[in-house]
């Protein structure tokens, strides 16, 4: 499914989000993704992706619709080691033809976190400099972009739209379906590569300061920001216009 539609040609000629969720409530994540193109085109729609433990599956999705898609991948500086060689297999193993590493505006680490340690005394500010901030500026060429969230991971996507408005863009969840079964039988299925810290214990990957091993029985984001009431790191609790 190569098919690339005509691009819509502004931000007004949009169909509302509540409309486009209702008729795609259904939709398999590849007729989201296929949708997402035909509505925007190419050019306009970007994957944004973590390059973490569930993102190979989205990213194939997103590979046998258009390998072309644009991927924003956002690199904070306290990236494992182990998540920046992932995200070079999944290129190379997908084919994924236009992956754009962002990362955060030097004079603003340099003003706001020239000790690298805003991570501990104020993590909400130090993901709205190395998170927030970088992907609305990556989002600005945009008109929608596309994210991997499901509803089975609780909390505040436990009942995220297929697709929500975001503000100057519209934003499309392709997974919001999606259930763990499901999201494991694509991996086995397409022989995906597993990220590498999830065979020692990491189920949800993030920054290396606010990430840690999940028990038995955990929730599988319970080792992001442990000890503390933080569920999200920012990107998604607010619009990225």
């Amino acid at each position: 499914m190569n098919a690339i539609a005509p691009q819509v040609s502004s931000i007004s000629a949009l169909p509302p989000a509540d409309e486009l969720d209702r008729s795609l409530r259904d939709a398999s994540p590849a007729e989201v993704i296929a949708a997402a193109l035909r509505t925007v085109g190419r050019d306009k729609l970007a994957l944004v992706s973590s390059f973490g433990t569930e993102s190979a599956t989205l990213l194939k999705v997103m590979a046998d619709v258009d390998p072309a898609i644009p991927v924003i991948f956002l690199d904070t500086g306290w990236l494992f080691e182990e998540t920046l060689a992932y995200r070079d297999t999944l290129i190379a193993t997908l084919g994924l033809k236009d992956v754009r590493s962002i990362k955060p505006a030097e004079e603003t680490l340099s003003r706001d976190d020239p000790d690298r340690d805003l991570w501990f005394s104020d993590p909400d500010a130090c993901r709205r400099i190395r998170k927030v901030e970088p992907l609305a500026r990556a989002l600005k060429p945009f008109s929608a972009w596309l994210n991997g969230r499901k509803r089975f991971q609780g909390n505040a996507r436990a009942d995220i739209p297929v697709v929500e408005d975001d503000g100057a863009r519209l934003k499309f969840n392709p997974f919001a379906n999606v259930s763990r079964e499901e999201l494991e039988a694509m991996f086995v299925r397409a022989k995906l590569p597993r990220h590498p810290l999830v065979a020692s214990g990491f189920l949800s990957v993030g920054c290396m300061p606010c990430t840690s091993r999940t028990a038995e029985g955990e929730d599988s984001r319970a080792g992001r920001w442990r000890g503390r009431a933080k569920t999200e790191c920012g990107i998604h609790t607010m619009k990225a216009s």
